[in-house]
């Protein structure tokens, strides 16, 4: 018997296996490696809403420890996933530089924004109002490090590549069981597959449909982060990732000319060099309409809990959101009010 069934390995599932396995806690991974929004998601690392210049919800509890979470496990499989780079806000009028200033003062922004603005000239960007610059800030390279992690759990015997069958779980008091495997509990960390679990379909898991170009641009010389109504992220090799579109009515994951478009069109707004577009992939994130996670235990099974939810800002909450949940399980600590699934019983 484990300790732990994690059904689901995107960003959730991932995150809350390093965190169980760094604890002493064995665990069983059921997962259908199928495509995922973590897999396509380009794995930005922000604290700050740009659009409203305010933080996002726990930013820095959520900053500090992924700091810690991610350097961790490269010094484990020494091997870098974590990318720091700066965001350059590109500023638009003198009222985003002075909304932009007020900001930089206020005790919640002050780590986040720079004071002063960033005045780089861009031969191949026009920016007469200049950059705010945003710290604290860069990427992760998410499909690495979940197959590096699938790879680790297959050498152990931990990981089984199949679809969940939910008419195959039975829950008892003392554990679950899976196709003859048994488990102290079990974490679905399904994303948008949720709406399939017929244990947690009834929460509001709302998805958003995200699509993210890769392009190749040689003349495109830039080494941060720009964010103008899209963002332009260079990954090296001449390659910048653009994203991201926001779909609300359309729940599949087919890569769309609509997206397309739309992504090329606001690249160009922002840079003036030729570039080729030699990746396009699309996901649904699995967002929520009160725009918080979903985590917590089953009103009626004791040791069944949801993982979900994560969103647009995956790479910052998963291993927050792991954490919570683990010490919510194994030590009793209340999980925070605005991500436990309870407020919708």
């Amino acid at each position: 018997m484990v300790d732990y069934l994690i059904v689901g390995f995107g960003l959730g599932g991932m995150c809350f296996s390093h965190v169980a396995v760094a604890n002493g806690k064995t665990i069983l991974v059921i997962d259908d490696k199928k495509t995922n929004s973590s897999r396509v998601a380009a794995g930005l690392i922000n604290p700050v809403i740009l659009k409203r210049f305010t933080t996002v919800w726990k930013a820095e509890e959520q900053i500090d420890l992924l700091q810690q979470f991610y350097k961790g496990i490269e010094a484990r499989y020494s091997k870098q996933f974590l990318f720091e780079l700066p965001i350059l806000r590109k500023l638009a009028s003198v009222e985003e530089q002075n909304n932009w200033f007020s900001s930089a003062d206020k005790v919640s922004l002050s780590r986040f924004l720079n004071t002063e603005l960033n005045r780089t000239n861009y031969d191949f960007i026009s920016s007469p109002f200049y950059f705010g610059e945003v710290s604290e800030t860069g990427y992760l390279n998410i499909a690495s490090l979940i197959d590096d992690t699938i790879d680790e759990l297959k050498n152990s015997g931990a990981y089984i590549n199949e679809s969940f069958d939910y008419n195959s779980l039975k829950v008892s008091n003392e554990y679950v069981e899976y196709n003859g495997y048994k488990a102290k509990r079990i974490v679905f960390a399904e994303g948008y597959a949720m709406r399939f679990n017929p244990l947690f379909n009834t929460l509001p898991l709302d998805g958003t449909k995200g699509e993210v170009i890769t392009i190749k641009a040689p003349e495109l010389k830039l080494d941060k982060i720009v964010k103008a109504g899209v963002f332009v992220m260079p990954v090296g090799d001449s390659l910048f990732r653009v994203g991201a579109t926001y779909n609300w009515k359309d729940k599949d994951n087919r890569p769309t000319s609509d997206g397309l478009n739309e992504l090329i069109e606001k690249l160009k707004a922002i840079v003036s060099v030729d570039f080729e577009v030699v990746e396009h992939k699309a996901e649904v994130r699995p967002t929520v309409r009160d725009r918080r996670p979903l985590v917590g235990q089953h009103d009626k099974f004791s040791n069944v809990y949801l993982l979900n939810g994560l969103g647009t800002r995956g790479v910052m909450l998963g291993p927050y959101l792991s954490q919570n949940l683990f010490d919510f399980i194994e030590k009793g600590m209340p999980l925070p009010v605005e991500i436990d699934i309870k407020r919708f019983f």
